[in-house]
């Protein structure tokens, strides 16, 4: 896995991981990475760095909602009061440092992959997209419009399959009546915008 800041193998990253989250939750890390492979391949985007940021996304998934406060704070994330009000929101930006700190992956764009695969955000690079969706469709996933999103991975486009995404998620945001947060309606408008609708 050498070749941009990255020292540890990628099965000695998924024991470490293996041995940090829920079983649950493992799976579902696996289940991205298998997922982020498959869309990496389809849109021609650096496997390995699919694979690595799909099996790290959730990695501080380790901590409580009021744990990822404090280690939000321990390492100067701003946030805001979206965060604030839903503090597991956070967990993205803490990744991002996390997989750092404690799996030796020093590289911008997985980094930045995690730190968005929950809100979506500005600009997003085609990896970006791809830990995304891949955290909504892999095979563990289990909610009402989870075999449509998955049949559009196999013949959309990278855009249309995330303004989809997009779209989805906050339909079920507003069902709950939550917070949407601004970077998921950015990232949507963007998407809308460039695709000319």
């Amino acid at each position: 896995m050498n070749g941009y800041g990255i020292d540890m193998t990628y099965d000695e990253m998924k024991d470490k991981l293996q041995s940090r989250l829920k079983d649950s939750r493992f799976i579902h890390s696996v289940g991205v990475a298998e997922s982020a492979v498959y869309l990496a391949k389809r849109f021609d985007v650096d496997v390995n760095k699919a694979k690595i940021a799909g099996l790290l996304h959730d990695c501080a998934r380790q901590y409580t909602n009021e744990q990822l406060i404090a280690e939000a704070d321990k390492r100067g994330i701003a946030y805001g009061e979206v965060e604030q009000a839903m503090p597991l929101l956070l967990h993205g930006y803490v990744g991002a440092q996390l997989i750092r700190e404690e799996y030796d992956v020093d590289d911008g764009e997985i980094a930045q992959a995690i730190y968005r695969h929950t809100v979506g955000g500005a600009n997003m690079t085609d990896l970006d997209k791809i830990i995304y969706f891949a955290d909504m469709i892999e095979p563990a996933r289990d909610y009402p419009a989870v075999d449509y999103l998955r049949e559009l991975a196999r013949r959309e486009s990278l855009d249309e399959m995330v303004l989809a995404g997009l779209s989805r998620s906050i339909e079920f945001v507003l069902k709950k009546n939550h917070l949407i947060h601004p970077d998921t309606v950015l990232a949507r408008n963007e998407i809308l915008l460039k695709l000319g609708k």
